[in-house]
């Protein structure tokens, strides 16, 4: 998940206070206006003085500490497998997700998906139906003990699905979200374990 915050901001042509966003690649702040930040725009962002200050000299309000921690993020963005907590070496699987990329992307990680559905670190499970989510607890024997279930799904206006109805289907076999991540540009995916003891 990105940033958000309430901030005071000043721009070039004037002061204004709204609602700060950042999801990797883009800032977005809404005020008196929509102002959109990326690409060159975010080179060189910096904290100063309890500000994020873009390369124009924008600046927004946050504090000392998350001035600090919104530059760092916005400087060295995470990879997808790093917000989706993919290590090297774990062991993956890919149920439905249409995206040409990531089997790729997990090989290169050293966590290729792997065929065999026991003792999962990660199952990665494309849900856009209810019937596609009445399959959760049938997954669920799939994962290790401390695994970790992604139900990926469309977002946005092509969204079938509301996440609350997600959540609720995997609550309802015992699961407990913890995440939520931007998967791409169309997809979005909850993160669910296993209820602690």
């Amino acid at each position: 998940m990105g940033k958000d915050a309430q901030v005071r901001a000043q721009f070039g042509d004037g002061e204004d206070a709204g609602r700060l966003q950042y999801e990797a690649p883009k800032l977005l702040f809404r005020g008196t206006g929509r102002r959109v930040f990326e690409g060159e725009a975010l080179k060189g962002v910096r904290a100063e003085a309890g500000d994020l200050v873009l390369a124009d000299g924008s600046r927004f309000a946050l504090g000392d500490k998350a001035a600090a921690s919104w530059a760092d993020a916005i400087a060295n963005p995470k990879s997808r497998l790093d917000k989706l907590g993919v290590k090297p070496g774990m062991r993956v699987a890919v149920l439905n997700v249409a995206d040409d990329t990531l089997a790729g992307e997990l090989a290169a990680r050293d966590a290729a998906p792997v065929a065999d559905l026991t003792g999962l670190d990660l199952l990665f499970y494309a849900a856009d139906s209810i019937a596609e989510l009445d399959r959760i607890p049938d997954l669920i024997p799939a994962l290790a003990g401390k695994g970790a279930l992604w139900i990926v799904s469309r977002k946005g206006k092509a969204a079938a699905l509301k996440d609350v109805e997600v959540m609720a289907a995997a609550k309802a076999h015992g699961l407990v979200d913890s995440k939520v991540v931007g998967f791409s540009d169309t997809l979005t995916a909850l993160r669910f374990t296993r209820r602690k003891a």
